[in-house]
């Protein structure tokens, strides 16, 4: 890619209504974000839902941007700049992103994984394999995003259109052939994905969460559909026949439609042989395999990457064998024993279903006669009418809960667990079975203490998480560190 480009190159398909200024000055990059100008650059305003970046236009040229795009024009023109209005800055930020960096998403097969929960094992997962079958691949994802084996931090489960193609590019630069993306709700909503060729899309499931965005379970479904409807028909799109609306989600595709599960028959069906905390073995098809990864929904997960990968052109047996080789990502399900034989296990199960799906695991895997203590809370600023379902959910599986902070953001904490409480009212039985301790790391040393020889100890919500935001500041915490120190002394 040249270091510069022309500004007619970069404007080309963004919608232009009106230009004022220099026609062509040379664009060395391109932002939306005022406080990331550099000199030379192009400076969308974007209106979002609490900020406008209108209002931030006279900055961005004081820091050197020699380009506006915007939706109204600015009451004083500044001599020099070049601007231009668009009917959408959204759509003009996509399409500006994509020929900035010279389409790469195009220049890649670029897979996106949507749902509830999966999203995240599943990318995973297709990167480790598809890098074991011998290609370059590239990441982005809710834990972090990787250009072959270049690991960065994520801010973002899905980035902004600008940062998206910014990553794609170093993929394509770096020799990737193949890209897998976690693709959110909000992300299809904002049009983050906007521009972007997909070779393929897989639906995972969906289920109760974000509903404080969304407003209704209609329109999050809605939202998982946008990813499908823009596929066109040479792309393929994947689903999970065993979601009650993992057809609808893709009712609108022109994709090439294909069905994985467990329970019926679909063109990727899957068996449980065996499920322990060692591991999942599986039937495919006719094959078998067997996969360090453990728990239902995991198997969801590894015919979701099974099926992409063969939709790919792999080869059965070849995928089988990396699968086999794969761990599970960070935080998610990861467990460990102590020397008495006190099982921690940690967890990323921060939605009602997600949080079902682990416990129904352990009660899979318990032997009977040990006891289960869960300690959970639910985050702040975030969907509260699932707190009380998540706390009934803790209750019902568990011998013993304690409900304590997650990331509490803005609110109080203990609010937070009041509005959990709630959802054990209508039963004395799980009324008795909780405790409150509202600072985490304390919880989850009463859980220690209270554990004897055999007990499970489940840590849920933040799993691979290293912080705790409180108040808008993020201060360092690790469930599966402090969980191991606690048990270990």
């Amino acid at each position: 890619m040249a270091t510069e480009k022309q500004l007619s190159d970069i404007l080309y398909r963004t919608g232009v209504k009106e230009t004022w200024g220099t026609p062509h000055c040379a664009i060395l990059s391109v932002t939306a974000d005022s406080r990331m100008v550099s000199p030379g650059a192009l400076f969308i305003a974007v209106r979002g839902m609490t900020t406008d970046g209108h209002q931030y236009i006279q900055d961005a040229i004081k820091a050197g941007a020699k380009a506006i795009m915007c939706e109204t024009m600015p009451g004083e023109l500044v001599p020099g700049v070049s601007y231009i209005r668009v009917s959408d800055t959204t759509h003009g930020m996509a399409a500006a992103a994509a020929n900035f960096y010279d389409h790469p998403s195009e220049k890649l097969i670029l897979v996106g994984v949507t749902g509830t929960n999966g999203k995240t094992t599943t990318v995973r997962l297709l990167h480790e394999v598809f890098t074991r079958l011998g290609h370059i691949c590239g990441l982005i994802s809710t834990i972090s995003n990787k250009v072959g084996t270049t690991e960065s931090d994520a801010k973002y489960t899905t980035p902004d259109v600008l940062s998206t193609n910014k990553l794609l590019r170093q993929m394509v630069d770096a020799g990737c052939e193949y890209a897998f993306m976690e693709v959110s709700s909000h992300a299809l909503i904002q049009r983050r994905t906007e521009g972007l060729s997909f070779t393929g899309a897989i639906f995972t499931n969906v289920s109760h969460d974000h509903l404080d965005y969304h407003q209704t379970f209609k329109e999050y479904l809605r939202a998982k559909q946008l990813l499908f409807n823009k596929l066109d028909n040479s792309a393929f799109a994947l689903t999970n026949l065993d979601d009650k609306n993992g057809m609808i989600a893709l009712q609108n595709t022109k994709a090439d439609v294909k069905t994985y599960s467990l329970r019926a028959m679909a063109n990727f069906k899957g068996k449980i042989l065996e499920n322990s905390f060692e591991g999942l073995h599986l039937r495919i098809g006719k094959q078998e395999v067997w996969s360090q990864l453990t728990g239902r929904f995991n198997a969801y997960n590894i015919l979701a990457v099974y099926g992409a990968g063969r939709m790919l052109g792999k080869q059965s047996e070849k995928l089988l064998t990396a699968i086999s080789a794969c761990e599970a990502p960070a935080g998610r399900f990861e467990y460990f024993r102590n020397k008495n034989n006190i099982t921690g296990i940690v967890d990323y199960a921060h939605t009602p279903d997600a949080l079902e799906n682990v416990l129904e695991n352990i009660k899979d895997l318990r032997g009977g006669h040990e006891k289960l203590i869960t300690v959970i809370g639910c985050g702040g600023d975030r969907d509260k009418t699932k707190r009380p379902a998540m706390a009934a959910i803790a209750a019902g599986y568990s011998d013993q809960v304690i409900f304590t902070s997650d990331n509490p953001r803005t609110e109080d904490p203990g609010a937070i667990i009041n509005d959990m409480i709630t959802g054990l009212e209508p039963d004395p039985v799980l009324k008795k079975k909780y405790i409150t301790i509202t600072s985490r790391k304390e919880a989850i040393n009463v859980a220690c203490v209270m554990a004897r020889e055999g007990d499970i100890i489940l840590v849920a919500g933040k799993g691979h998480e290293k912080y705790q935001e409180i108040n808008g500041v993020k201060h360092p915490f690790d469930d599966k560190a402090l969980l191991q120190e606690f048990l270990n002394r």
